[in-house]
């Protein structure tokens, strides 16, 4: 499978990434703003727990922004009624091409950042020093990120359930990249699918965790209590359960970290308007807590309004870190470090508690 990037159009969300190197860019009526990377740098590796990185516009041009800015680790969502071949087969393509431009992306960095007119960084956003300081290393010592995918049907695709559809959701189960189970849950909030039939299909998908003996990551939205009730009357996978996107606040979240869930934050703790969720990050304890992006959705402030890729990251790590009160150096780097090391030990895994040709089979 051959790699070509899409044209960036400027008046796009993508259109930052016309510019092809690491930089972040703030759109403007007529141009874009250099915002600086969080300064200092991030002392640690991070990783991304949810992307879909078949939506964003150039997949391989994100994986080597991410490879200058640390993000060395990230799970890319796939969904067997949404053409899953497009990530199955585009994945090897694309971290291939991210390994191949990287070089590219270093030097239009480094050139753009020797050429910055006065004024152009924007004021109280970062600095250039952090992105300085990522441009001069070494790209023949960086690190393309490693890929695994979560795969399952979203609560919003219920609707489409099907022996067939089950059947091709094994098999992709059984594909060694494949390491979660997800997204899949309950979605009161648009509808999409009957209530019923998302209930029902989300009992199937727990069901197949314990039985694939993967983690389940979870969507879920306005309907807490019914997820929670439907994992207590079928079984917490002994895996993990995550909660990606966590929108609820700290009362309501503990339940489900008292029995052992995990809870992912992006963008959204970046937001006005996300005061709970801000107590939830707080909250969770530092052994269960992860980063992700949901991109391209979710972009973190300053950025809203445009497509978000894996690399924002750094930015919802710099403003965790600050919420929980660590300090640039060994308190922030111990934080990131263990929402790394959970990731990892979460994600990171192939199937164990089946035989890959009995379950998809």
């Amino acid at each position: 499978m051959s790699y070509q990037a899409q044209p960036i159009d400027f008046e796009s969300p993508a259109g930052h990434l016309m510019f092809r190197d690491a930089l972040f860019y703030k759109k403007r009526r007529h141009d874009f703003k250099l915002v600086g990377s969080p300064t200092p740098v991030l002392e640690v590796p991070i990783a991304d727990s949810h992307a879909h990185l078949q939506m964003i516009s150039d997949p391989a041009l994100s994986l080597a922004r991410c490879a200058v800015h640390r993000v060395d680790f990230v799970v890319t969502v796939a969904d067997p009624s949404e053409q899953p071949e497009e990530t199955y087969d585009g994945l090897d393509t694309w971290r291939a091409e991210a390994l191949r431009i990287l070089p590219e992306v270093f030097e239009a960095t480094r050139s753009h950042l020797q050429n910055l007119p006065t004024g152009a960084v924007a004021p109280d956003e970062g600095g250039a020093p952090g992105d300085e300081a990522l441009s001069f290393r070494c790209p023949c010592t960086t690190q393309v990120p490693e890929v695994r995918i979560a795969c399952g049907l979203h609560p919003h695709n219920a609707k489409e359930w099907s022996p067939d559809l089950e059947q091709r959701l094994r098999s992709l189960l059984a594909d060694p990249r494949t390491s979660v189970l997800g997204e899949v849950g309950l979605d009161y909030h648009y509808d999409l699918s009957p209530r019923d039939q998302q209930r029902d299909v989300f009992r199937r998908q727990v069901a197949m965790a314990h039985e694939c003996g993967l983690p389940l990551m979870l969507h879920i939205r306005d309907a807490h209590d019914d997820a929670f009730q439907i994992l207590e009357e079928e079984g917490w996978p002994a895996a993990g359960v995550e909660l990606h996107c966590c929108s609820i606040g700290a009362e309501e979240l503990k339940p489900w970290l008292d029995r052992g869930a995990y809870a992912a934050f992006g963008g959204a703790i970046t937001f006005k308007s996300s005061d709970a969720i801000r107590t939830s990050a707080v909250a969770t304890p530092e052994n269960r807590l992860l980063l992700e992006t949901d991109s391209p959705y979710m972009t973190p402030v300053p950025f809203r309004g445009q497509e978000c890729g894996p690399e924002h990251t750094v930015f919802t790590a710099a403003h965790l870190a600050q919420l929980r009160g660590c300090e640039p150096g060994e308190g922030r780097a111990a934080l990131l470090a263990a929402t790394y090391r959970t990731t990892r030990e979460l994600f990171d895994r192939t199937p164990t508690g089946w035989q890959q040709s009995n379950f998809a089979g």
